[in-house]
């Protein structure tokens, strides 16, 4: 088991998306910083790295017939993925919470004040998203198919406007972790999404989506950072 110590993060939830439970339990972000290696990470933490190990053999040892590889993907279906299935969330979710929230400010603003903060942090946020995905769909996304579509045919690639690959990825990379800090702040400010004793039916259901939203971003970022960003880097190499 020595060796699982050198892996990545992100390579362990690669591999299988169920060891993203474990490292939420230990508060370890494998999305943003999925680069680092587990020992890197026990040692920063103060983590003993053979119970985490375990905790991740034991996962990775059992079965699951509902697992999705998704690192076995095509690219191009594995961007559609995300597109459909984690963009669409967003654009979902944003509009209903940011209506909460400001019901939220307006009734137990007051009594507590940290739900401003909280909102303009989300509302932070679902600007962000917005520009970040759109930039995805209309820029990164296309070459990325484009690039497996000649990739099929044998045919050269024609260089993109933005030069490499690298250069958009390097920005939704940035991007993604400027997302991380703001939800570790939000999460931060919401007692990890604790509703408070007076907190009326809206305050909880709002607190949930929060969490849900925060959790959905970790598996969109997990899928770009750690599977579809690297791949097509090493697509692109091919053509050269």
């Amino acid at each position: 088991m020595e060796n699982l110590k050198d892996k990545t993060i992100g390579s362990f939830v690669a591999q299988d998306f169920r060891t993203a439970a474990v490292f939420t339990k230990y508060k370890i972000d494998f999305c943003c910083k999925g680069n680092r290696t587990l020992n890197e990470v026990c040692e920063k933490s103060s983590i003993d790295s053979d119970v985490l190990v375990q905790n991740l053999s034991d996962v990775l040892q059992s079965e699951n017939n509902n697992n999705i590889d998704f690192n076995s993907w095509p690219l191009d279906l594995l961007a559609d993925y995300i597109e459909k299935t984690h963009h669409r969330y967003v654009e979902d979710k944003t509009t209903i919470l940011l209506q909460f929230l400001d019901k939220l400010c307006k009734v137990h603003g007051e009594g507590h004040p940290e739900l401003f903060k909280i909102n303009q942090l989300f509302t932070e946020c679902a600007g962000e998203l917005s520009q970040h995905m759109k930039k995805e769909e209309l820029m990164l996304f296309p070459f990325v198919k484009r690039m497996v579509k000649t990739k099929e045919a044998d045919g050269p690639l024609s260089q993109p406007s933005f030069g490499t690959v690298s250069n958009p990825i390097a920005m939704m990379m940035h991007e993604h972790d400027n997302e991380g800090d703001r939800f570790r702040e939000i999460a931060n400010l919401t007692n990890n999404y604790t509703a408070p004793s007076d907190g009326c039916t809206t305050y909880k259901v709002t607190f949930a989506m929060l969490k849900e939203f925060e959790e959905d971003l970790h598996k969109h970022i997990h899928l770009e950072n750690n599977i579809l960003f690297p791949k097509s880097v090493i697509l692109e190499k091919e053509f050269s």
